[in-house]
């Protein structure tokens, strides 16, 4: 085994990913690279749940405050983001973590997905031409995760264009590369989902969403998933304090569910409790 394989941990939203990721990286010498489709944003930290400042100056960390809200940045973009980061990493010496709930990230790192042009009007006008069935089909066939807005034709497509795989090496993992998924169960992980969306409020998510709004609006593609929609119902008077928690909480427990569908259809994944998976990376990188 190389001296700093590739670590991946994946998992659910609100897992445990982050806190067993910085145990590992302080022993092993490590520093985590974030595969989070919504972290890469900046002035989300409340509403994305990005590691806090004092995870964050425990272990360095990657992937974090890349782009402002309203620029645009797509899974080819975090893949060449990664590919830089993971290499100098590796040439000071240290162990790669890459963490996160965002498959096709972490997919389009360790089997080196080769992403097609930016724009394609040919595929825009197929894409318009197919039903909204149709086009989860065609996400579903061609491995594209569904974005927050599932039922929303325009964010679908803007999901496939940004996300149109031309290549796909799913034959096998790039070499020194191990993923451990994060088992857990059902209602120990809606617990958790729960828990977390009570700390979002009482941090006071509400005020960051009314920054965010203010200062970029509610149409970019950063505010469209996630919590701010639900938050701008509620800075609306639209939904009450109760309504808008207990809809996030629905809301992250159906992106659990996604970011599972998409992970079962790894056979490399080695999934484990926290504990268990602990055990194992830490003996996997004790075989040095």
């Amino acid at each position: 085994m190389a001296a700093n394989p590739i670590i991946a941990i994946v998992g659910p939203t609100a897992s445990g990913k982050t806190s067993l990721a910085i145990e590992l990286a302080n022993r092993w010498d490590g520093e985590i690279i974030c595969a989070d489709s919504r972290t890469v944003y900046k002035h989300m930290d409340i509403g994305t749940a990005k590691p806090t400042s004092e995870e964050q100056s425990q272990v360095p960390h990657w992937g974090i405050d890349l782009v402002e809200p309203d620029e645009p940045f797509s899974a080819a973009d975090f893949k060449r983001y990664a590919y830089e980061k993971i290499a100098d990493v590796r040439s000071r010496g240290k162990v790669p973590f890459l963490v996160g709930g965002t498959g096709l990230y972490v997919d389009s790192v360790l089997y080196d997905f080769q992403f097609g042009p930016p724009a394609d009007e040919g595929l825009r006008k197929k894409l318009e031409a197919m039903s909204l069935e149709q086009l989860h089909a065609y996400c579903a066939e061609y491995n594209i995760l569904l974005p927050e807005n599932s039922k929303n034709k325009r964010y679908v497509i803007r999901a496939i264009e940004q996300n149109s795989i031309s290549d796909i090496n799913k034959s096998s993992l790039q070499q020194d590369s191990y993923i451990v998924g994060i088992a857990t169960k059902s209602d120990e992980l809606r617990t958790r989902i729960v828990t977390r969306t009570e700390q979002l409020f009482d941090q006071n998510v509400a005020e960051e969403a009314t920054m965010l709004g203010k200062k970029y609006g509610w149409k970019h593609e950063s505010m469209t998933g996630n919590i701010y929609p639900l938050l701008k119902l509620h800075l609306e008077g639209r939904l009450t304090l109760e309504e808008t928690i207990d809809q996030v909480t629905t809301l992250d427990w159906r992106l659990a569910k996604r970011q599972m569908t998409w992970l079962r259809r790894n056979p490399d994944i080695m999934w484990a409790t926290l504990t268990e998976a602990k055990s194992y990376i830490n003996s996997l990188l004790a075989a040095e």
